[in-house]
């Protein structure tokens, strides 16, 4: 920890004093710099966040000093100021608390966007979630259960498979006892699941693909794991499947009417009761713990780091 002189807002930049900050498994990875880009050193760990707005960089209209905001960007949410552009920001959703709005954000628009926008998800659908009771997976899990599709929770535990249950998962699936693809089909009644939706990657992936059915989709939404899985093209070919892949970070300006539409369709849920799942809430001081725990995937939905006692 350490005191830093108060940063500015530059053009098209807001600063925001940061109420809470969501730890995710990207801010592992920048870390580590194993992430698909570098952030320039040095850099303040942290990518999503929730608090108020302080200053408005030149030229820029708003949103208001004292509005609150939810927020993303590649580092420098874990401290209690930091500097976003302004279309990295986003107005709560009513209903949300920051503690929750800070875990909102980047898992719910991911699970979105991963079976609706990417992965064609319609009600009545078989949809199996690896790693679900994680960040992401919890957010899919939730979704999903919401959209009216049958979700299948893979994890890696009963106890992970219990939260997951607790989300809407119709069923579960423990992947390190017993055979993935087998439950798949048997839980489907044979044809296997029409959508994969993976945040995990790693060995489970291959075998997660093999049981979709024919014309299945795939969509790969990050690696957990820590493998980028290789698959073998002959099995796309000969089902016929379809394997996509979402990335949160560019959908806003490479789909501007899709981001649109997740985001009323997200505040539509959230004003019926949705809520992310919260499994921890730390001080910032204990950020090194947090981040470790995330990193070796012994946590449930999000963790929260609170800056100060404002967001309670």
């Amino acid at each position: 920890m350490a005191e830093l002189d108060d940063p500015e807002p530059g053009p098209g930049e807001v600063l925001v004093r940061v109420h809470t900050a969501a730890v995710n498994y990207p801010d592992v990875l920048i870390a580590a710099n194993r992430y698909q880009v570098s952030a320039p050193l040095p850099f303040i760990p942290g990518s999503e966040f929730a608090g108020v707005v302080t200053a408005l960089g030149p030229g820029v209209p708003g949103p208001a000093v004292g509005s609150p905001v939810a927020g993303a960007v590649l580092s420098g949410a874990f401290a209690e100021q930091v500097v976003a552009p302004v279309a990295a920001l986003r107005s709560i959703p009513d209903g949300l608390d920051m503690v929750h709005a800070a875990a909102f954000h980047v898992t719910y628009t991911t699970a979105y966007h991963a079976l609706v926008t990417v992965g064609g998800a319609t009600a009545g659908e078989w949809v199996a979630v690896l790693g679900a009771a994680g960040g992401v997976g919890s957010a899919v899990v939730d979704v999903a259960t919401r959209l009216g599709l049958r979700v299948i929770a893979a994890a890696s535990s009963e106890q992970r498979l219990g939260v997951a249950r607790e989300l809407g998962a119709e069923a579960g699936i423990d992947y390190a006892r017993e055979d993935l693809k087998a439950r798949i089909r048997e839980l489907t009644g044979g044809p296997g699941a029409h959508l994969v939706i993976d945040p995990v990657g790693g060995d489970h992936a291959e075998v997660a693909l093999r049981a979709l059915r024919r014309a299945g989709r795939f969509v790969t939404v990050g690696f957990a794991d820590g493998g980028i899985p290789r698959i073998p093209l002959n099995l796309v070919l000969l089902k016929n499947l379809v394997v996509r892949g979402f990335e949160a970070r560019t959908i806003r300006w490479e789909d501007p009417d899709a981001a649109t539409a997740a985001e009323l369709a997200l505040a539509g849920m959230v004003r019926a009761g949705m809520r992310p799942l919260v499994s921890e809430v730390h001080p910032l001081s204990e950020v090194a713990a947090a981040l470790t725990a995330v990193a070796e995937r012994r946590t449930s939905g999000k963790i929260v780091l609170e800056m100060t006692g404002e967001s309670r």
